[in-house]
Order: C-alpha cells, then sequence, then structure tokens
C-alpha cells in the first residue's frame, strides 16, 4: 500500500492522511481509491493541496471513501 509520508499518520480508516503522487505506483493507488482518472486526482491536488480528505471533497466523494473496493 501506499505509505503516508505526512509525518501526521493515516487516518482513523487506516487510509493515507496525504496524497502523495510521485510514483506510478502512488497514481494508480489514488486513482482507484477515488474511482477516477489519475488526471482528475492530479488536478485535485493541484486546486486543493495533498490533504486526501480535501482532494475528496474536491472531487465529490466522501472521505474515508468505503466504497472504494480497496481491500
Amino acid at each position: 500500500m501506499v505509505q503516508d509520508r505526512s509525518g501526521e499518520g493515516g487516518a482513523a480508516s487506516g487510509d493515507p492522511a496525504t496524497v502523495v503522487l510521485d510514483e506510478p505506483r502512488d497514481r494508480a493507488y489514488w486513482a482507484r481509491r477515488f474511482e477516477v482518472p489519475v488526471e482528475q486526482v492530479q488536478a485535485a491536488v493541484e486546486a486543493v493541496g495533498p490533504d486526501a480528505a480535501r482532494v475528496a471533497a474536491q472531487l465529490g466523494k466522501p472521505w474515508p471513501y468505503e466504497a472504494s473496493g480497496i481491500v
């Protein structure tokens, strides 16, 4: 799984608290997590920053997003 590099720990659900898009696997993880194309995740991060809750809100997804299908 993608490692939380924020230094603050993950959310209560175990999800990373920060959206990191450094590696292809990171981009793939977040696109699957939010069920949107990678480009939408990148645009959301550019718009609101790397906070996962803010990115989810920008994408119109709840956070934590239980329906993502990632187990």
